[in-house]
């Protein structure tokens, strides 16, 4: 099958999916292989070529991404454990001040989500924010939508979170993931203004469980940073993120600079994001060690693997799903009418990751999706430069947020430990991711104008 029909096949394969998603409780990898399969036949695969095209889309996530996922998951695992997530919490309050608790505890969301995983991450912070709450009496609400924002928008736009690493990958840009790290920092910027007025206005609409009781004991900063012990210093603290992209920008300037011989073999090799990566893992062992927590390295290590684990079948399914779609004739007929689709431009992927994360609930699971869509697509639609790719990954990133409701744990997440019912969830994070979607998009599209 080609051309028109075969489109309207696509589309309706893709709402099956997301009803098998949705609505029958399948699983995403088993969805979206499922459909991959069926699409293939459709779409003139031959039977004895389609077990090999689904093979290569699915070991090539393996083959180029998935160390790159592992180790930035055992940073995050190393921060969360050792309390140096506090520490950099600690970083941000001093450099944004504690007069602003709303903007401090936003920014502070930010810079833990970006090696950790914004469930956990909520978890971490929580007692920061109550205890914040406590001592300055802002809204409860104000605050929690504001470490919700931060946590999310690192979470959908920069590496080493595996959706944008993943969906760099795909769309060809995995070795350029500074730029995606430089770029997701500039696109976070209308996300967080967006969600921090919003934050201020909906905290004199709604009010929280914790702030209609007087009676509720907030643990205390002081006492949190006692269950850790001692926490770690700043510079062990900052290390397993910052030496990463440190590494990962001298590759970028040796290019520039026009270094030669051993120099330049060396900073490529340090800048190769697996590399670069196992560095800031090596520096994580190390904050382990002074901490005097080595003995938990080993567990450590097995709760990431068990957490990346369904993150990285799904994302090599979602190639599958694109290394399906290049091989028909899906593409070359995008190609004849791209008039079209580039009319819609850069909201085209926003649209599909936020029709993918309304349906089901996971942003990981739009990101790789949409990116896997998107790939073969990349040229037709006039968006195969670096930096037009990149922003097609943080179109799908918009898009991933958009929006957060009761089928997306972190939607639980945010409203249970914010101490608020689901229908007061629906109004304050429901209505921020919608926000904070908006907000980016309408950016990413006024970028696409200057840096096309």
């Amino acid at each position: 099958m080609t051309g028109l029909p075969f489109l309207f096949v696509f589309i309706i394969s893709i709402a099956v999916m997301i009803v098998m998603i949705s609505k029958f409780k399948i699983h995403p990898f088993l969805s979206i292989l499922l459909v991959s399969l069926a699409l293939g036949l459709i779409g003139g695969i031959g039977l004895g070529d389609i077990a090999t095209v689904i093979g290569s889309g699915f070991s090539g996530t393996f083959t180029s991404i998935g160390i790159v996922i592992i180790f930035g998951a055992m940073i995050g695992a190393f921060l969360e454990a050792t309390g140096a997530a506090l520490t950099l919490a600690d970083i941000v309050v001093g450099i944004v001040g504690k007069n602003h608790p709303e903007l401090a505890i936003e920014i502070m969301g930010w810079v833990v989500a970006i090696p950790v995983f914004c469930d956990s991450g909520f978890v971490v912070l929580n007692p920061i924010r109550k205890a914040l709450v406590k001592k300055t009496r802002v809204s409860s609400v104000a605050m929690t939508m504001c470490l919700a924002a931060g946590l999310y928008t690192a979470h959908v736009f920069i590496p080493p979170t595996p959706g944008p690493i993943a969906a760099a990958n795909t769309l060809g840009v995995g070795n350029n993931l500074l730029l995606v790290m430089g770029l997701g920092a500039l696109v976070s910027i209308p996300a967080l203004v967006g969600a921090y007025f919003f934050a201020r206005f909906i905290g004199k609409k709604v009010k929280s469980a914790d702030e209609l009781s007087n009676e509720e004991i907030v643990q205390s900063y002081e006492e949190l940073v006692a269950s850790y012990g001692k926490l770690p210093s700043k510079f062990l603290s900052l290390a397993p993120i910052v030496v990463p992209i440190i590494l990962m920008a001298l590759s970028s300037i040796a290019d520039v600079a026009g270094f030669s011989g051993a120099l330049l073999n060396v900073c490529k090799f340090l800048g190769t994001p697996i590399i670069a990566l196992a560095v800031g893992v090596v520096f994580g062992i190390i904050l382990l060690m002074s901490s005097k927590m080595m003995d938990k390295l080993y567990k450590l290590t097995d709760e990431t693997l068990k957490t990346v684990g369904p993150i990285l079948f799904v994302t090599a399914a979602g190639s599958v799903l694109g290394k399906v779609i290049s091989s028909t004739s899906l593409v070359t007929f995008i190609t004849d009418n791209a008039n079209v689709l580039q009319s819609v431009g850069i909201f085209f992927p926003f649209l599909i990751a936020a029709i993918l994360k309304s349906a089901q609930g996971s942003s990981t699971v739009a990101i790789t999706t949409t990116a896997g869509i998107m790939a073969p697509l990349l040229v037709p639609l006039g968006m195969d430069s670096p930096v037009m790719a990149v922003l097609c990954v943080m179109a799908i990133g918009a898009g991933a947020m958009t929006v957060s409701h009761a089928n997306d744990s972190y939607f639980w997440v945010v409203t249970n430990f914010g101490e608020m019912t689901p229908e007061e969830g629906y109004k304050t994070q429901t209505m921020l991711t919608l926000v904070m979607g908006v907000c980016s998009i309408v950016f990413i599209w006024i970028l696409t104008f200057f840096l096309h």
